[in-house]
Parts: C-alpha cells; sequence; structure tokens
C-alpha cells in the first residue's frame, strides 16, 4: 500500500510518515525542499519528489499519484504575517481540489482514500453542530480577519459538496484536531462524531503525535475507515484526570 503525503515536512506531516513507516506502509512526499528533513526518511520505503505542489502541471501531479491507495493532506499556514496573510491563501483548498481532480483523471480502478487534516474550528455542515453565539460570532471574525482559517473551511466544504459519498474513486475522511500539542509518544486519545467542547472558549488538546496515529490508522485499518468515511471526526487527547 502507498500513501502520498502532502504536508510531509511540516510538524504534524513528519509524524504521520513516522506512522506509516511503522506500520511497514510505502509513503509519496511533495514537499518544497529536501532540507532539515528527518533522518527516517532516508530508507527506500519513501519516495520524495521536491516540488511545489501547485506549480506543478495537471500531468506532473496525475503522474505522482497514479499508483497511491490513499492521500493524506497536512497543509497548513506557517505562523507567521506572511503565512497568515501572504499567497497562497487558498494553499489548502487548491491542493485539495487539485489532487482530487488528479485522482480523477487517472481512473482509478481501485478506491483512492483521502484524509484531510483540518480544524475543530471548522462545523460539519452536513450535521447540526450546535455552537454558542459567542463562538459564532468569533468564527464570523475569522473569516474576516484569518485567511487560513477560511481555506480550512473550504478545503472540507470541497469535500462534502464534491466528492459524494459514493463516488466511485474517492472516499475521504476530514480529520478535525483542537489545540495542538508536541508530544513525544503516542498517548490515549478519543474520537466523537463533533466537538465536545468549544473550540474558542474551551479548547481541548490533541498531540500532532495523537494526529499522525490516527491518520494512519484511518489508511490502514479498514474497519476504522469505515466507520469514519464521508465524516468529519474530532480527535482529543485522553484527560489524565
Amino acid at each position: 500500500m502507498t500513501t502520498l503525503v502532502v504536508g510531509a515536512s511540516g510538524a504534524t506531516g513528519q509524524l504521520l510518515v513516522q506512522q506509516l513507516l511503522d506500520q511497514g506502509q510505502q509513503v509519496k512526499v511533495i514537499v518544497r525542499s529536501t532540507h532539515n528533513l528527518p533522518s527516517f526518511f532516508n530508507t527506500e520505503m519513501v519516495s520524495i519528489v521536491e516540488a511545489n505542489l501547485l506549480d506543478l502541471s495537471d500531468a506532473e501531479l496525475a503522474h505522482h499519484v497514479t499508483g497511491c491507495d490513499a492521500i493524506a493532506s497536512c497543509l497548513g499556514h506557517n505562523l507567521t504575517l506572511k503565512g497568515l496573510f501572504g499567497s497562497p491563501r487558498s494553499l489548502v483548498t487548491d491542493a485539495v481540489q487539485r489532487l482530487c481532480t488528479a485522482i480523477k483523471s487517472n481512473q482509478p480502478k481501485t478506491l483512492v482514500k483521502f484524509v484531510l487534516m483540518n480544524t475543530t474550528g471548522n462545523s460539519n455542515r452536513d450535521i447540526p453542530e450546535r455552537i454558542t453565539f459567542g463562538q459564532q460570532c468569533v468564527i464570523t471574525l475569522l473569516r474576516l480577519l484569518l485567511p487560513p482559517h477560511v481555506d480550512n473551511e473550504k478545503a472540507a466544504d470541497y469535500l462534502r459538496i464534491n466528492i459524494v459519498h459514493d463516488d466511485p474513486t474517492i472516499q475521504w475522511v476530514v480529520v478535525r484536531p483542537d489545540n495542538l500539542t508536541h508530544e513525544a509518544t503516542v498517548s490515549a486519545y478519543e474520537i466523537h462524531p463533533s466537538p465536545t467542547r468549544s473550540a474558542i472558549f474551551d479548547a481541548g488538546i490533541t498531540s500532532r503525535v495523537n494526529v499522525g496515529h490516527f491518520m494512519a490508522e484511518l489508511i490502514t485499518n479498514q474497519d476504522l475507515w469505515h466507520q469514519w468515511k464521508g465524516k468529519m471526526p474530532v480527535i482529543y487527547n485522553t484527560s489524565k484526570i
């Protein structure tokens, strides 16, 4: 089984690659630069494409997704002024759209899994998710002031709206972590269909390594995949209290 990981050089993407390798999976990554990649990328199990994904032609991108059983996106915006407000403002959305188009252009004989890392600040509009008036106000401000939030919403909406549940080529899961933290090892975590706490006023904690572990499990565990396909599960670290 081969998984294409985009955003693999990021803090969470690296951990996802490591989790997949630990399960004996073949991994392909598209990274803008190979500098500072972890040493575990230097294995015959990892195929590295050094390129800006959005600069690739349609034919090149279709070639890179050929033979991939799953695609996982851990793309995000850097927490700098340029990353938050500079181009490309729709990095995640554009990448999701182009990858899905590339998959379909290849007319794969088997379904391709698409796992997108997102955020609990984005509601699943396929189901009723109630949020407080205060949170609604803050989310509205985020839409106006922070392009990355809108990008996350539109990326998930593209999968929800354009990749229907009975699509013959692509199935998807949107993974929504809460406040991301750095932990050395996988710990106990919980998966919920919707947030169980306010992403704005009572945020939970989700370690990046747990996000990587859950995304890898979705890709490799068919029972887990069937449980969550076409949904937007929320992941929290299990409280130690």
